[in-house]
């Protein structure tokens, strides 16, 4: 069974190590630098009245997926960035529903009106994950060059809260 809570500081480091294996993996995250949990931790303080944070978490308490939304200095105000990460080989169990749900309505709390979600090109999963949330296609930027040099397109979806 998967818990959602709102994420604390102490869940940094857990967070941290989740989000490093996928960066290690790669395909997944525009990220391509290991984080720390301090770095979680200073992401977490900006904008932290606009912004909500989740872990998911296993039934021993393991964090098994985080997701947040934020304000963007791309999106109009009334408009949130979101990020969903979910542990390697724990996809498709229903963790990524349970913290959008939780998102969702943290986002209506807040007073957004929609939520963009930007994806690599080439992650299916993440494509797949946010379509099946209801998200649609709004833009889509070509050529984009990540820190590690590599050049992917990102495409933006929208989901109104």
């Amino acid at each position: 069974m998967i818990n959602v809570r709102a994420a604390m500081p102490l869940d940094t480091g857990s967070m941290a190590k989740l989000l490093n294996n996928l960066i290690e993996k790669g395909g997944t995250t525009a990220l391509t630098r290991p984080v720390t949990g301090l770095d979680i931790s200073e992401w977490m303080a900006v904008n932290a009245h606009a912004a909500a944070w989740h872990v998911a978490l296993d039934d021993m308490e393991k964090v098994v997926g985080f997701q947040w939304i934020s304000p963007h200095e791309q999106l109009p105000p009334n408009a949130c960035d979101v990020a969903t990460f979910v542990q390697i080989g724990q996809t498709g169990l229903g963790i990524g529903s349970a913290l959008f749900k939780a998102t969702a309505a943290a986002a209506k709390g807040l007073g957004y009106q929609w939520i963009n979600a930007t994806i690599r090109a080439d992650n299916h999963g993440g494509l797949t994950y946010y379509q099946s949330r209801g998200f649609r296609t709004w833009h889509i930027d070509a050529g984009v060059t990540l820190d590690s040099g590599q050049v992917v397109d990102k495409i933006s979806k929208r989901f109104d809260v």
